[in-house]
């Protein structure tokens, strides 16, 4: 199967670079999917979660509080304010879903968007 890649940035560095198989994103006017071979455009983000499944099937998910994201063909590319990890790859689950309700609630967005991205973060602790 194809992959895309996708780089999420903040000021402080990369959070994620790597290739997904699929990447949904928070756009403005709601969520979108992004697969290979899609469509070149440019969205801004709102608040809320940045989720992708690998080649490995593994999933994803980094929660953002802002920015924009440009797609072409072969790669995505999010430029955020700030993100956080989600996924547990270490253990730190717990500590990661602090940070993102943290991140999320700080953001200078509308309040369904913000619930609705908390929201998701608090069943994968489920």
């Amino acid at each position: 199967m194809s992959t895309i890649k996708l780089e999420i940035v903040t000021p402080q560095g990369v959070i994620y670079d790597g290739d997904v198989k699929v990447a949904t994103l928070c756009g403005k006017d709601g969520e979108f999917g992004v697969l290979p071979g899609h469509a070149s455009l440019v969205s801004l983000l709102d608040a809320g979660l940045i989720s992708a499944t690998t080649d490995d099937n593994k999933e994803i998910v980094v929660a953002i509080n802002g920015g924009y994201a440009k797609v072409s063909e072969d790669k995505i590319s999010c430029i955020v304010d700030g993100a956080v990890v989600v996924t547990d790859e270490e253990g730190e689950l717990t500590e990661s879903l602090k940070k993102a309700k943290e991140l999320l609630k700080s953001a200078q967005s509308s309040d369904t968007a913000i619930a609705a991205a908390v929201s998701k973060i608090e069943s994968i602790k489920k």
